[in-house]
């Protein structure tokens, strides 16, 4: 969140720069506190700042959010189903065609693994 000078625009995008939260999240939590698209950060309140500051906490982002997927990643490949061996594979999980486009497939499934 932007909250560095009072004069400065609160860019609805800023939101969507944490892992987790995207367009539609975004949207909801500015409907949520009533936030308009070109309010600026001086004319939030104390209390829309703690509000905006306390629901985000709620939620599970960045490294939360990644140690999960990850877990469930992790979960799938113990377990020995079809979807954990094409993580393991770094192949589509989805039902991808792999007879033409295998590299490019291979390139978009990387997920950090530790």
């Amino acid at each position: 969140m932007c909250v560095r000078s009072a004069n400065v625009f609160f860019e609805q995008r800023a939101l969507e720069t944490f892992f987790g939260v995207g367009a539609h999240t975004r949207a909801r939590i500015m409907s949520r506190f009533h936030l308009h698209d070109t309010i600026k950060v001086g004319d939030l309140s104390q209390n829309q700042v703690l509000d905006l500051t306390a629901h985000l906490d709620s939620m599970k982002l960045e490294n939360h959010l990644r140690r999960q997927i990850n877990q469930d990643i992790q979960r799938l490949r113990d377990t020995g189903t079809y979807r954990g061996r094409r993580h393991a594979m770094n192949l589509p999980v989805r039902g991808q065609n792999t007879r033409s486009q295998i590299k490019t497939a291979r390139a978009l499934n990387r997920v950090e693994r530790v």
